[in-house]
């Protein structure tokens, strides 16, 4: 078994796709995922599977179309490759909240930084399937905008720490 963390994107962010974390977490259980649990209502769930990652979100996304009657996006990540984010993060020394990890389902394209528009005191750093950035004021200020962060979703390092200690526990 694999033990997984899957992060939804747009789930109850601003008033907008509400999915209660306990249907989550029946979900996951439908599909045959075990150990299921939740973390803070913005759609992240940790969970055990026998399948390989790509089975893992192409389930996942399936069902969730089904409930939302909409696609959802869904990036997964190993409790390993969730460690090795947390390690990586280049602003370890800087405040957990004004730090985020954007999870993408692949690389960033190498002309990421070039293509980002806005930026003011944030810093940016590309990872393996990740973007970092420091927001050092906070982001409710911030006019950032990484055209390659798309299609991925952001998560402070305080929730990265605690889904990387579910993950290993």
């Amino acid at each position: 078994m694999t033990t997984y963390a899957a992060f939804l994107r747009a789930v109850n962010v601003g008033g907008t796709g509400k999915l209660p974390m306990a249907e989550l977490r029946a979900m996951c259980e439908s599909i045959g995922f075990s150990n299921v649990r939740t973390y803070i209502a913005s759609g992240n769930v940790v969970f055990e599977s026998k399948l390989p990652e790509r089975s893992v979100k192409a389930k996942l996304e399936a069902c969730l179309a089904t409930y939302a009657g909409k696609p959802v996006g869904v990036l997964v990540r190993t409790g390993a490759e969730l460690a090795a984010v947390l390690a990586g993060n280049p602003f370890g020394s800087a405040a957990p909240n004004r730090t985020v990890a954007i999870f993408l389902d692949a690389p960033p394209p190498a002309d990421t930084l070039d293509r980002v528009s806005g930026q003011q005191t944030e810093e940016i750093v590309l990872g393996a399937r990740e973007i970092y950035v420091h927001y050092g004021e906070g982001m409710a200020h911030s006019k950032l905008n990484i055209p390659a962060a798309k299609t991925g979703t952001a998560r402070n390092m305080n929730t990265v720490a605690k889904l990387v200690e579910w993950t290993a526990a």
